[in-house]
C-alpha cells in the first residue's frame, strides 16, 4: 500500500498548480517533477493550459496534483498541512521564510518557545500558509 498527498487546485488557484510545483522543487533539496499531463482539448474538467495529473517530489516524499475548472465547493484548509521538521534552524528558517512570503500568510511565527510557551512538542515551532494556500508546519528537532 502506498499513500501520498494529493493538492487539488481549484476555484481562485485554479491554473496556478504549475507555478506551486516548481515553486516547491526549487525550495526544497533532493527534489523534482517527475510527471506532468494537461488535459486535452475539450476534456471534461480543464483545458490543454491545466494540469490534468502531476506528480513531484520533495526530498524523498512524492505530491500528487492536479487541477480543475469546475465550480467546486471547497479548496485547501488550514486543517490539513505538510509538517517538516528538521534539526536545522538554518533550514526551518529558510523554509518558512520562503514558504509564507511574497502573498503567504504566517499563522503562528516560527520561534522559540520557553516554559509555558512550550508547545509540548518542540521548543521551536512556526506554521504558515504559503501564496498558493497550502498550510506548512516547522518544528525544529533536537
Amino acid at each position: 500500500m502506498t499513500t501520498t498527498t494529493f493538492l487539488t487546485f481549484v476555484g481562485d488557484q485554479c491554473g496556478k498548480a504549475g507555478e506551486a510545483i516548481k515553486f516547491y522543487t526549487s525550495i526544497f533539496p533532493n527534489s523534482e517533477i517527475k510527471s506532468i499531463i494537461n488535459y486535452s482539448e475539450g476534456e471534461a474538467g480543464g483545458t490543454p493550459e491545466l494540469i490534468k495529473y502531476g506528480v513531484f517530489n520533495l526530498n524523498g516524499t512524492d505530491y500528487m496534483v492536479s487541477e480543475s475548472n469546475f465550480n467546486h465547493d471547497w479548496t485547501f484548509t488550514h486543517a490539513v498541512s505538510i509538517f517538516i521538521s528538521d534539526n536545522s534552524d538554518e533550514l526551518i528558517q529558510t523554509f518558512f521564510e520562503k514558504l509564507s512570503s511574497d502573498g503567504g500568510q504566517v499563522m503562528v511565527p516560527l520561534d522559540n518557545y520557553e516554559g509555558d510557551g512550550d508547545y509540548g512538542f518542540g521548543k521551536k515551532f512556526g506554521w504558515c500558509q504559503d501564496k498558493f494556500g497550502i498550510s506548512w508546519q516547522f518544528l525544529l528537532t533536537e
